[in-house]
């Protein structure tokens, strides 16, 4: 962050973007909590009072999909990803002051608390729609249910994002060819009540609020160029089950991306009712707010998230810090496309050194630009700058019981019998 000593005259909350819990800790996942994590220590050495919290992200339709394929209900796919998430952290050496959830009863409330202050304050009103219904699956498409073409730009996009290529946020019935990605059947046109957040009128408030935010370019400047292109009002609602309800009209759900963010606040909460802190103090008080993002949610964090805050009475952040993208051998981040390092099972799981991978992250490349990881480079690194090149074993590197080499203080890392990322049937 530019031009802003620490410490900071009042405490810090330090915030993590929250793992989505429908799969296993990958690489990516470390772009952010990582970086977070030396800042927190960072900041301890210097005597800030400083509060590290996150918390597994839980509702939306990538969980319901997951557990239909699986034939188990959404709170199973939860409850085995949240516990992954709480074992691997301390694994890794991040150690969070609070790690919760956001389908725990406290952020239930908090965000229905939130979106009630929106209405009461004129920031949320009904619309009637016509969206996507598959009269095969016999349901609404929402989100991940739905596959089609942006309007934008022409790449395969998902119901609520075009994320194969111009990454812009879509409101449900914008795809171009829409299919229901679970039978492929093309949709009818049906007619539901839905509930949007008045976006537009916080447009004035988030382009002074963005020019003074501290944090990084990539965060900020990306943000002002969304305002500067004009805003829509944005449908917080969805035809679900799984999720937090929208108050007064069953049969609807706030979209992921209202209670995910909120789940800051209610991880702030639980960290207060456990130690005696005080979550006002950072959420509607003095204190400093800094979120640690990938880049790909920088919509989300810059421009829904602070409107929501400053419309139900909330503190914005102080500075958004939104890391570069990542990338495996030279290929874009892709689980599906087996471009991804699973770090239980193709690093922990081999005996691999978690501070070698911590310091990988942190050293290869500066925080806002693209993270490649390859394993020739991270052997390389190794065996330079952490094990020494004078230390060569007679009998050559130590081996794991999956054939991989692990880096220590008296073996050199051999690239060529890494680790690869074959593994791709991994969701």
């Amino acid at each position: 962050m530019k031009g802003h000593k620490f410490p900071k005259d009042k405490p810090v909350l330090v915030t993590c973007g929250l793992p989505y819990v429908n799969g296993p800790c990958h690489i990516a996942h470390l772009r952010t909590y990582v970086p977070a994590d030396i800042f927190v220590r960072l900041l301890r050495k210097l005597g800030q009072e400083v509060v590290f919290v996150c918390g597994s992200d839980t509702h939306g339709t990538p969980i319901t999909v997951k557990a239909e394929e699986e034939g188990v209900t959404p709170g199973e796919i939860v409850a085995r990803y949240h516990k992954h998430f709480l074992d691997i952290f301390p694994r890794l050496g991040i150690i969070f002051d609070n790690y919760g959830s956001t389908d725990d009863p406290l952020n239930h409330r908090r965000t229905q608390q939130i979106v009630r202050a929106l209405m009461e304050n004129g920031y949320v009103y009904a619309k009637t729609l016509r969206l996507p219904y598959c009269p095969t699956c016999k349901r609404f498409l929402p989100d991940r249910y739905l596959r089609g073409t942006c309007p934008y730009c022409g790449a395969q996009a998902r119901g609520d994002e075009c994320d194969q290529g111009c990454g812009r946020y879509l409101e449900p019935g914008e795809l171009i060819d829409p299919r229901c990605s679970i039978c492929g059947t093309k949709p009818e046109m049906r007619e539901t009540r839905h509930y949007f957040l008045r976006l537009t009128a916080f447009e004035d408030f988030l382009r002074g609020y963005l020019k003074q935010m501290d944090g990084t370019d990539i965060a900020r400047n990306y943000a002002l160029q969304w305002v500067e292109k004009g805003l829509q009002d944005w449908n917080i609602t969805r035809n679900l089950d799984w999720g937090v309800k929208f108050p007064g009209e069953e049969g609807l759900v706030l979209y992921v991306w209202v209670d995910a963010p909120i789940g800051y606040i209610s991880s702030t909460e639980e960290w207060a009712q456990r130690t005696g802190g005080d979550w006002e103090y950072f959420w509607k008080g003095p204190g400093y707010l800094i979120h640690f993002i990938g880049g790909d949610i920088v919509y989300h964090h810059c421009l829904f998230w602070p409107a929501m805050l400053k419309g139900a009475g909330y503190d914005v952040p102080y500075a958004v810090v939104a890391s570069g993208m990542v990338r495996v051998e030279g290929k874009i981040f892709s689980k599906s496309r087996g471009y991804v390092i699973w770090v239980e099972e193709d690093y922990l799981d081999n005996g691999l050194d978690p501070d070698a991978l911590r310091y990988y992250v942190a050293s290869y490349t500066g925080h806002t630009r693209d993270l490649d990881f390859s394993w020739a480079t991270y052997g390389e690194k190794v065996n330079k700058e952490l094990v020494g090149t004078s230390a060569t074993s007679s009998t050559g590197p130590s081996s794991s019981p999956t054939g991989t080499t692990a880096p220590c203080r008296t073996a050199r890392w051999n690239p060529r019998s890494g680790p690869r990322s074959k593994r791709r049937s991994r969701p």
